[in-house]
């Protein structure tokens, strides 16, 4: 069995990962911690997990995680996973950081999270954890980026166009729309209930730190530079993404040619679905599932594809692709605990 710690073990995606892990049929959860008042059980702490787990969530010890466990999932606030990973790298222990601390290059990260970036040696080592991507590199990674909710929802859907040469570079807008869960467990005004419910509101437009993510990742597919306009959108939900991607085309393509694409990109990918033409995903196709599912329709007229991307934040947009991560950096299938 794999002995496996969580550090950040009360937030949303520390819950939603522990819950997963639970059930992991190769998975020992060892240690789980977090920045609480003092020690409790987990299950007291989230009823939902009772009958699923019985473990002490303990004040935080990197030390002595490390003594316990083989693999560490981290999920914490941007700016203290750095401060933390090298604690457990040089055990030579797996890491799968949650955060944004090891996604983006030293220089970006520090313009976008506002914050000098303090483990170099751990940048050099992260593989960015999206498994459509980069699955062979995450087989041999010792370190992960886990991606953000909002990029994996947006480069998945988006992909395909880019790696095959089929998108116009100079012209991608990303609409994304996000339950209220994709902030963190915080306490917040602008997250409270009646902020909330029955109302909707764009913000961080074109500002939202995950934006260079996106570019950075949708880059790579192009080989050249490429801009996305990204607006994301709170909505009165718990959870959940819907991303709506507009790509203008290089050359003219149907629906019927840019499904068969999308179709053979993702064949063997378990955890994504391309529907059928005149098909478009819904929240609920993907709540409590790590499963990204998309559809798409192309204007012709205007030359412009539209891909409409479906995940659960929680899940496929971190604590599920965090496991999928798991599974594939320790020779488990990759459905694994996650079907």
């Amino acid at each position: 069995m794999l002995k496996v710690a969580v550090v950040g073990a009360t937030g949303y995606t520390g819950e939603e990962l522990v819950r997963i892990l639970a059930s992991h049929p190769k998975v020992k959860v060892v240690s789980l911690t977090a920045k609480i008042d003092a020690p409790e059980k987990i299950q007291d702490l989230y009823p939902s997990l009772l009958g699923k787990i019985d473990m002490t969530c303990e004040l935080p010890n990197a030390e002595k995680a490390a003594r316990l466990a083989d693999f560490i999932f981290l999920a914490l606030p941007h700016r203290v996973s750095m401060e933390i990973a090298p604690v457990f790298l040089k055990r030579k222990k797996k890491v799968i950081d949650l955060s944004a601390d090891y996604r983006l290059k030293k220089d970006v990260y520090a313009k976008w999270y506002g914050a000098a970036h303090k483990d170099a040696a751990g940048l050099k080592l992260a593989v960015y954890g999206l498994p459509e991507i980069n699955r062979n590199k995450i087989k041999t990674a010792r370190l992960i980026a886990n991606p953000g909710c909002y990029p994996t929802s947006i480069v998945l859907g988006a992909a395909p166009l880019f790696k095959n040469d089929a998108a116009d570079n100079g012209f991608v807008i990303a609409d994304s729309k996000s339950g209220v869960t994709g902030a963190g467990r915080r306490a917040d005004i602008a997250l409270g209930f009646g902020e909330v419910n029955e109302s909707l509101k764009a913000y961080k437009i074109n500002e939202h730190q995950h934006s260079p993510e996106i570019n950075q990742e949708l880059s790579k597919l192009a080989k050249k530079d490429v801009a996305v306009v990204f607006v994301p959108h709170l909505v009165p939900i718990s959870r959940g993404i819907l991303s709506t991607i507009y790509v203008r085309l290089k050359k003219p393509l149907g629906t019927a040619r840019v499904v068969e694409m999308y179709k053979k990109f993702y064949e063997n990918e378990p955890f994504v679905r391309v529907l059928e033409e005149g098909k478009l995903p819904q929240l609920k196709d993907v709540r409590g599932t790590n499963l990204c599912v998309m559809g798409i329709k192309v204007d012709a007229k205007k030359g412009l594809c539209i891909i409409v991307s479906t995940i659960d934040n929680l899940t496929k947009g971190a604590a599920g692709q965090a496991v999928q991560n798991m599974n594939i950096m320790c020779g488990f299938k990759e459905t694994e605990g996650l079907i």
